[in-house]
């Protein structure tokens, strides 16, 4: 095994400064980030044009213009300023010289220079702006990762193991285990959208799950129907939530579940050896009033022996694809619960995780991917 020194030099030399600057220029890196710049100069273009404008016929230089006006309108007031000179500055010098008038201006020599300047501060000043902004982003994943849960757990009757890997620096899948003196809450969830704002949104849903518990005990339905009413208080708010909930008594050897629109858990039975899927029915949360959530939501009760398993997951696992577009699928879920779900909880998620990662190679996963394996040990 080679070992890097990280230890920086005081001195750089043209050698070391060329390897720094080159670092991670590989041809499958410099083509998938080519691609990924391309699709969102396509997002800005679609952003500013719009499907409307762009099957009427308008001319394209008017295209052009609104599009160079939706870019122009992200820098402001000051920097738009220095980017609409540098660009007269730009053509200026050109038609003064196709012109023959280079002669009659002054300041002509003045003109690329003035051009080149203002585009090179103006880049570096967004650069450090974007730096800063990745530092927050940084922080942000630091205060999220901290909120999760510990990734194993064990008591004299459960065993919990989880694993989580966000599509972008923070993501909006909730995964929490609360324990209670009656018992043990296992809550898994998936906030519409990614990024940031379904962050935010997963902190927020995190913290009141905490307060209806500690609060009142709930079962997994009732903590739902608390959790809707929450979810549903904005009118404008059109965010909503798929989740699964289970409640493992202390002193029984059941649990209690109920699902509103999430993935269905997949419960791995020792005595019968086989898998089952749990299904139940139940909106997501946010998509309907709490009254019509009580009325179709079920809380279904299922024996939980020594030796079975349960595993909860969100849809990035099943929905990450490989180079040829293929989804993982929850047939490959099933069968590694079919082969290894007696053993540990651990052992279960490290099959799962080794599973997934050979199936992407080196794709990256498009969603968030989240699952926690509940266990009952012999």
């Amino acid at each position: 095994m080679s070992l890097k020194n990280e230890a920086r030099s005081a001195f750089q030399n043209t050698k070391s400064f060329y390897k720094e600057y080159v670092s991670g220029m590989t041809r499958e890196r410099l083509g998938k980030e080519f691609y990924e710049d391309t699709d969102r100069l396509k997002q800005l273009y679609r952003e500013a044009i719009g499907e409307d404008i762009e099957k009427s016929g308008i001319p394209r230089h008017n295209k052009m213009l609104r599009l160079f006006s939706s870019l122009t309108q992200r820098l402001n007031p000051t920097r738009r300023l220095t980017f609409g000179l540098s660009i007269v500055s730009f053509i200026g010098h050109y038609l003064f010289g196709l012109l023959g008038i280079t002669n009659f201006i002054v300041f002509y020599e003045l003109l690329m220079p003035f051009s080149f300047v203002s585009m090179l501060i103006l880049l570096m000043v967004e650069l450090l702006e974007k730096t800063d902004v990745k530092r927050e982003i940084d922080l942000a994943r630091e205060i999220q990762l901290g909120l999760l849960p510990p990734t194993a757990y064990t008591n004299e009757n459960l065993e919990i193991y989880s694993f989580a890997n966000t599509a972008k620096e923070v993501g909006g899948d909730y995964v929490d285990m609360i324990e209670t003196p009656q018992g043990m809450y296992i809550i898994i969830a998936d906030v519409s959208g990614k990024g940031l704002s379904a962050a935010l949104y997963m902190v927020r849903m995190q913290a009141l799950v905490h307060l209806i518990i500690e609060k009142s005990n709930p079962s997994p339905k009732e903590l739902f129907l608390e959790l809707n009413d929450y979810v549903k208080s904005d009118i404008k708010d059109k965010t909503f939530v798929t989740a699964c909930a289970a409640f493992f008594p202390s002193d029984e050897s059941n649990f209690t579940f109920a699902r509103a629109g999430h993935n269905a858990p997949i419960f791995f039975s020792k005595e019968r050896d086989a898998t089952f899927d749990l299904r139940s029915d139940g909106f997501a949360l946010g998509m309907t009033s709490s009254a019509n959530m009580e009325n179709h939501m079920q809380e279904k009760k299922f024996h939980f022996k020594a030796g079975d398993s349960v595993l909860f997951y969100t849809d990035g696992l099943t929905e990450a694809r490989n180079e040829f577009g293929e989804e993982y699928g929850e047939g490959r879920l099933d069968a590694i619960m079919s082969i290894y779900g007696s053993l540990h909880a651990k052992t279960i998620v490290k099959k799962i995780q080794s599973s997934l990662e050979t199936f992407i190679g080196k794709e990256k996963p498009a969603d968030d991917i989240t699952f926690t394996c509940v266990h009952r040990p012999e």
